[in-house]
């Protein structure tokens, strides 16, 4: 097949260059594309169009902004592994302006901010980690001279496609909790008039960042999202629906203390305040970063705060009862050491509860039946009487 100087690849199965420039084997490379189109629901041909985007020389410059935060999503990028922030800024992004990790500084790192969005302007990727302060027109966040207000408003105008990284960023996180004296509010509110793709979590995972970009790097457009502009990929179901605790959940097994024996079987932490009933992200599928092991909140036996839902983390107390979006569990279930060691007393009560549950049920059906049968007699004495 004779090749294209204008094309990075043209027989999908040449990627030879890919591994010399990544350091990664073929299959590797492949195995990871593929897991990738996976997660957002996509075939083999996707797999496919992603490998030829990443070996594409051509990189995607990225301005990135921060706000007011703890860049918690920066250090967490940090240390990802698949692919690592090296590979990721090195290989598959331009980072041309990262205020953590800039090189330089002074006003020469923003002159070059500014020469890189009139270079680019139109095809750069926008990333906006931290919140916005609206409050007195912005001055409690500042970066030489400008505040986070005029920066992020300055630097929409000519990005591609805009991204939210973290909750901060997404609708403004733990600086907005009441009484917000500064304003903070996150990207999306902020630019109304735009689209804004949002990766909430304190911090976020980073495998959710690096798919956005990903996907954002083959198909020149940001994927899927539901109404708070959250992938789809990711976002789609309550940490409730994939938790490995549900099960105990469904069958009414709770841990009521820390360090109780239901706490250290492993049982459901929906009584200890944990917030996955009402919060959508994939923590369960990915834990936390592949550190693997169960390194998560629920995982390592601590409930779910809930950081990346909106109205939820950094607003709901920690240990008050989350709201169910599936189906409330009822609380009538015998206490851990009943279940354990049932006595014959609680044998006994537990029949009369049936017993008498049964008892109610027979007793409506047949007053129910009897109900019916009187209309169908009086509606068939009607008749005759016509």
């Amino acid at each position: 097949m004779k090749k294209n100087p204008d094309v990075a690849i043209d027989d999908p199965t040449d990627f030879s260059a890919v591994e010399r420039r990544l350091g990664v084997s073929r299959r590797t490379f492949l195995k990871f594309c593929t897991g990738i189109a996976a997660s957002f629901g996509l075939g083999t041909n996707a797999a496919m169009a992603m490998a030829k985007a990443i070996a594409d020389p051509m990189r995607p410059p990225v301005i990135w902004l921060h706000g007011q935060e703890c860049t918690g999503p920066t250090e967490s990028l940090l240390r990802s592994e698949q692919p690592s922030f090296e590979h990721l800024i090195l290989d598959l992004i331009s980072l041309d302006y990262h205020q953590t990790l800039d090189a330089g500084a002074g006003h020469r790192v923003e002159e070059i901010k500014r020469e890189a969005m009139q270079k680019y302007k139109g095809k750069y990727l926008l990333v906006v980690e931290g919140a916005i302060p609206l409050a007195q027109n912005g001055i409690f966040c500042k970066i030489g001279g400008q505040t986070m207000m005029d920066a992020t408003r300055e630097a929409a105008e000519g990005a591609a496609a805009i991204v939210a990284f973290g909750s901060c960023a997404s609708w403004g996180g733990v600086q907005s909790a009441s009484p917000n004296p500064t304003g903070a509010t996150g990207a999306p509110q902020f630019l109304k008039d735009k689209a804004v793709v949002t990766i909430p979590g304190c911090p976020p995972n980073p495998a959710n960042f690096l798919g956005t970009v990903l996907y954002f790097v083959t198909y020149g457009k940001l994927p899927p999202i539901d109404e708070k502009g959250r992938p789809k990929w990711a976002y789609g179901r309550l940490i409730h629906e994939n938790c490995y605790r549900r099960p105990h959940f469904d069958a009414g097994r709770f841990a009521t203390q820390f360090g109780d024996e239901g706490h250290r079987q492993g049982w459901c932490l929906y009584k200890l305040g944990c917030k996955g009933p009402e919060t959508y992200n994939n923590c369960p599928s990915l834990e936390y970063n592949n550190v693997g092991g169960g390194v998560w909140p629920i995982g390592v036996g601590h409930p779910c705060f809930g950081c990346s839902e909106q109205g939820t983390g950094f607003n709901k107390p920690m240990f008050s009862l989350a709201e169910v979006k599936t189906h409330t569990p009822p609380n009538v279930f015998p206490s851990i050491s009943d279940r354990q060691n049932p006595t014959s007393s609680t044998i006994v009560a537990a029949a009369a509860v049936a017993g008498a549950a049964v008892g109610a049920l027979l007793g409506a059906t047949v007053a129910t039946g009897k109900k019916l049968d009187g209309k169908q007699e009086t509606g068939q004495s009607g008749d005759k009487g016509a």
